[in-house]
């Protein structure tokens, strides 16, 4: 049963934060959308903003605004990351190390979905699968340490998708070369992120470290998630749907900004808007389902993810 009664009938709002000033949050895919809007939130509050976008000229023109809005001395930054390519992601992530001292959360923001046409990274990866699993669980491997050492916490912005389509791992064909789907394909992908935050959450209890993981989902907000990759079919049928059942992308940012900052947040839980089948509404916990926690399905999706992206260590060095 879905729940935001932990934080009154109106849900979690961003009325609930205090100052942030010293704090960072890294955030992928924030030059639009939910990621944008977070940003923004930080920063109102004195938070350092470290934004990962594959695009440099719109990274130019969202900081442009956000320090338009904040002043020129607004702490808000961009390093140039595309998820799709795995050397990309290991670039990024010695860049952060270089120049980012602490991370309070690395919040997995970015998301690419209902792709069209089945279209394959660089690495040879479905795109939705490399872009939103394969990618973040690198970076995520490179700046553990990092975050760690902070205590920090690690967002993943998962989708209600996951539970729908296929509603498992398809390892006999990751890449759906037999039978693609736009939503079979986006779906697979959306679980195996939620399923790598529940399974690094069982790590990090096993090895005593003091990261957070939370998962959570924006519900169905007005963003541009679809403009470049679906059909012509589902951006018309979104534009329609979009002006009926969807909230803003501010509210859609909510989730995350809670899960990045909030206290007392369970491990194992689902957070987002929580009504109409929770596309929109005051922000809670949700209904998980079981699949999302399937171990020995999250044990073998760990090892393929490590060997695909050729992760040479651990998550976690040995403590000294």
């Amino acid at each position: 049963m879905s729940s935001h009664k932990q934080f009154g009938p109106e849900g979690w709002t961003p009325e609930r934060l205090g100052s942030l000033v010293g704090k960072t949050y890294v955030i992928t895919g924030a030059n639009a959308g939910a990621g944008f809007e977070a940003s923004r939130v930080f920063l109102s509050k004195g938070a350092r903003v470290v934004m990962l976008n594959r695009n440099a000229e719109k990274s130019a023109a969202a900081i442009a605004r956000l320090k338009g809005e904040f002043g020129s001395a607004a702490p808000v930054s961009f390093v140039r990351m595309d998820l799709a390519e795995l050397e990309s992601v290991r670039e990024a992530a010695d860049q952060v190390l270089e120049t980012v001292p602490s991370i309070d959360a690395l919040i997995c923001n970015a998301a690419i979905a209902q792709v069209a046409l089945r279209e394959l990274t660089v690495d040879g990866f479905e795109s939705q699968l490399g872009v939103n699993h394969f990618g973040h669980f690198l970076l995520c491997g490179l700046l553990f340490e990092r975050i760690d050492q902070s205590s920090g916490r690690i967002v993943i912005v998962g989708s209600n998708a996951y539970k729908m389509g296929l509603k498992k791992i398809q390892f006999d064909d990751l890449n759906f070369d037999k039978k693609y789907t736009a939503w079979n394909s986006y779906a697979q992908s959306k679980l195996a992120q939620m399923m790598f935050g529940y399974e690094l959450q069982r790590r990090i209890r096993e090895e005593g470290r003091s990261v957070q993981v939370q998962v959570c989902h924006p519900g169905a907000s007005r963003t541009n998630l679809l403009k470049d990759t679906a059909s012509c079919f589902n951006k018309v049928l979104w534009f329609i749907l979009s002006r009926v059942v969807a909230q803003s992308a501010e509210k859609g940012s909510w989730p995350e900004v809670m899960c990045a900052t909030e206290e007392g947040l369970e491990s194992g839980s689902y957070y987002g808007p929580t009504k109409r089948a929770q596309m929109v509404g005051p922000v809670g916990e949700c209904p998980l389902d079981e699949v999302a926690l399937d171990q020995e399905m999250a044990a073998e999706l760990w090892a393929i993810s490590e060997d695909k992206t050729s992760m040479n260590r651990s998550f976690f060095t040995p403590k000294e």
